[in-house]
């Protein structure tokens, strides 16, 4: 069994990976892939809210809980905090059946070939390249520092998608 490719957006926070994201995801699958998507949260998240039957069961002690509609199915599982979350250990509770593309959010430091989102005006430095895991930058701004990678243009999403299809997965 082949493998799904992974892709992570990695930025610091308050770039736009989600904005971009939700962009990018309809494009690709538009060009005709099934993309998955597993994205990290530094804080406590919750997918119920109290008062609602699986927040009073999870609250009461069940885990996992899964919640399962005609179209849409989640599971939640509680678990000790043990310090940072490793994005492969997780990996192995995605059904990853019939995907060609998982998109990672998150996860800046994983091993994993990503594109790195950049502006300028926020201050921050640039991963690259310093994360040799970086195959191209998207920036909304020309870059002050040579690159030799692909440079994207950051609020051209079609560019990226089509850098992501022809380029990453050819």
């Amino acid at each position: 069994m082949n493998e799904v490719p992974l892709l992570g957006l990695a930025a610091f926070s308050g770039t736009g990976k989600t904005t971009l994201l939700t962009r990018l995801i309809p494009l690709l699958k538009a060009g005709g892939l099934k993309v998955g998507l597993i994205k990290h949260a530094h804080h406590a998240f919750d997918i119920d809210h109290p008062g609602k039957d699986s927040y009073e069961l999870r609250r009461a002690g069940a885990t996992p809980v899964m919640v399962v509609s005609r179209r849409r199915r989640a599971i939640v599982y509680e678990y000790p905090d043990e310090g940072e979350v490793d994005l492969f250990s997780q990996l192995a509770y995605l059904d990853t059946t019939g995907l060609d593309l998982i998109l990672v959010e998150g996860f800046k430091r994983a091993p994993i070939p990503k594109i790195e989102l950049h502006r300028p005006a926020l201050g921050k430095p640039l991963l690259f390249p310093e994360d040799p895991h970086v195959i191209a930058v998207a920036s909304d701004a020309p870059l002050s520092c040579p690159c030799p990678l692909p440079q994207l243009d950051l609020n051209q999403p079609l560019q990226i998608a089509a850098f992501i299809r022809h380029d990453f997965l050819r």
